[in-house]
This record gives C-alpha cells, structure tokens and sequence, in this order.
C-alpha cells in the first residue's frame, strides 16, 4: 500500500517511465530523438519504395536490392534515436533475437554484395526475400508471444 501512494504521489524513485527512460538514454532531448526517429524510418520507407518502383526498370533488380537494403538499415537505425545506439544494440544480441540478427544482418551484407560485386541478379532477389523474412522475425521478437503465434499458425496451416 506504501508502494502504491509512493507512486501516485510522484515520489516513486525505484521506476521511472518510460519517457525518463529514453531521456536518460541519450543526452538528445526527446523532441530531437523522436524527430531523427521519424526522419530515418521514413526515409527508409521512401528508400523501400523508390527500390520497389524501380524494380521494373531495365537493370531496376539491382537498384531495387540496394534502395530496398538502405531502407531496412534507415529504419533499423530509426530505433537507435529511440533508445540510444548502445541500448539498440543489446538489445539486438540478446540470446532471443540473436540468430534473427545475424541473419538479418548477413543478408544485408548478402544482398548488397550480389547486386554490386557478384553482378547475381537472382541471388540479390533471393537475399531480398530473406532479408524481409529476417527482418519481419527480428521485429516479432519485440512482440510477446508474437513468435509462438507465428508458429502456431504456420504449423496448422501446413497440417
């Protein structure tokens, strides 16, 4: 009951909120991390569909792997203004996301390596395709549950 009037009063000191959570993570005020927030996870939606768009361009498979790749790391970084970058980045390897960045991040490098080394126009779509795939299991991993939902639906889709 202590606890309880502690904190309506405004006196808890054990748990702060979340916006002084985020202030205390980064010595940006909140306006400026929202606003860079915002800024880098539309630029990279932009960048996603200016890649999409030119897709159908002669030679756009290339282009779109390299736009759609910025997109994702534009909007993957969008999160670090959030959180702060060091917090981003625990967070990214903890032992439950671990493997989902890894491979997000590996096919990150894959797709731009096959579009601008490799000259593989295939393989850049293909490392396309799983880098959404990685990326759509990565942000799932912040969801509670969202995982075993997933799974549950997949598996009594394929029975």
């Amino acid at each position: 009951m202590e606890k309880l009037r502690r904190v309506l009063s405004g006196q808890d000191d054990e748990e702060q909120g979340l916006t002084a959570q985020v202030l205390d993570a980064s010595s940006l005020s909140f306006n400026t991390r929202l606003k860079w927030f915002a800024i880098c996870f539309v630029s990279g939606v932009v960048f996603s569909i200016l890649g999409t768009g030119l897709l159908w361009l002669p030679g756009g498979i290339k282009l779109f792997a390299v736009f759609y790749t910025l997109g994702n790391i534009a909007a993957l970084a969008s999160t670090c203004f959030l959180m702060g970058p060091v917090k981003q980045l625990k967070k990214m390897f903890e032992t439950t996301r671990l493997l989902a960045t890894i491979v997000m991040l590996l096919c990150f490098i894959l797709t731009l390596c096959a579009a601008l080394w490799w000259h593989k126009k295939g393989l850049a779509l293909l490392f396309c395709i799983l880098q959404f795939l990685s990326m759509t299991w990565y942000s799932l991993s912040y969801i509670p549950y969202a995982r075993d939902a997933v799974i549950k639906c997949c598996s009594s889709f394929l029975s």
